[in-house]
């Protein structure tokens, strides 16, 4: 087994390798330079990469991806940290309106080689505006890439890919995954966007999952195990574009599908994904998908709250039964 490190580490590992691999890219963020960000992804940066690539912003979301844009244009690679992403809805007009249609009105006479990392969801009572998971505003948004690594591995794999491709790419992180440790190669790798993987095998029931979700999914799975249901878990790890072969095969084994999101319900990634399922699978399909997310209300500060309003690995696990044993 090789060496184990925090997904945090392994976001830091990453922009660090690509700074120093290629000169063209740079950081900007909101104190993300002399303080070292506010999850302290990039502490230290400053001292080894210098002002000129480590960039404290002005709390001017709009501003400073409009000039991560203009950087990229100009042949730059730019990462751009926000702080919290509920905060992208400030910038939503430079990433939606230029960055995303740049490369569909010029052609080969533009490219918006950026990422755009988004420390997001709930877990930490922070409350209504700093918990939020907006991936779907993306993932309906053609000309961006959207990627939602679970695991510190394919954290590492995935940014560095982002990072190399030539075009704009919203990178979800879970602020709760930062803290859970995974196995991550040492040498230089990539994990390509646009794959899913099946994390666990299974019979009866096919759960689909992303980031944080897929750690509720293996829960569900091993507890629905003792009651003799065989659920398979796959992680989508890319929203856009989506791997539907990968989830297709595992339905048309299964039979059922539990497709689990930790943003809201209504228009969300999972309501997607289910109507890919009924347009690919719907012969194969023994009882109706269910989706798992969390409530349509704002995400509450209060704890308890908090917990109530998102889900988790019991709220899969009965949904998984009930089609089981219903169908």
């Amino acid at each position: 087994m090789g060496r184990e490190i925090y997904y945090s580490h392994a976001i830091t590992e990453a922009l660090a390798e690509e700074l120093r691999r290629d000169e063209r890219v740079l950081l900007i963020g909101e104190d993300i330079a002399r303080y070292g960000g506010a999850f302290k992804i990039t502490e230290g940066f400053l001292d080894e990469f210098g002002p000129e690539r480590v960039i404290d912003a002005p709390i001017s979301e709009n501003s400073f991806v409009g000039v991560a844009i203009g950087a990229a244009l100009t042949g730059m690679r730019p990462v751009v940290e926000i702080m919290f992403m509920d905060f992208i809805a400030l910038a939503m007009d430079q990433l939606v309106n230029h960055a995303a249609k740049f490369r569909y009105m010029y052609g080969e006479q533009a490219s918006v080689p950026l990422v755009v990392r988004c420390p997001a969801g709930a877990g930490r009572g922070y409350g209504p505006s700093h918990s939020q998971s907006l991936e779907r505003w993306f993932v309906a948004t053609p000309g961006l890439k959207v990627a939602a690594p679970a695991t510190a591995r394919d954290a590492k794999g995935m940014l560095k890919a982002a990072i190399r491709d030539d075009n704009p790419v919203i990178f979800i992180e879970s602020k709760l995954l930062y803290g859970r440790r995974g196995e991550v190669p040492e040498e230089d790798y990539v994990v390509p966007l646009g794959a899913a993987r099946v994390v666990q095998d299974g019979t009866d029931v096919v759960i689909v999952a992303y980031s944080r979700m897929v750690e509720e999914a293996l829960k569900a799975g091993r507890a629905l195990a003792e009651s003799s249901v065989s659920a398979e878990v796959v992680d989508l790890r890319s929203l856009s574009p989506l791997d539907m072969d990968t989830v297709t095969a595992s339905v048309e084994k299964c039979g059922r599908a539990v497709v689990v999101e930790e943003g809201h319900l209504t228009g969300g990634v999972g309501a997607e994904v289910s109507a890919r399922i009924m347009e690919r699978c719907f012969d194969f399909l023994e009882a109706p998908i269910r989706r798992v997310a969390a409530l349509d209300v704002p995400v509450p500060a209060s704890v308890v709250l908090e917990r109530a309003a998102t889900p988790d690995w019991e709220d899969i696990g009965r949904a998984a039964v009930e089609i089981v044993q219903q169908y």
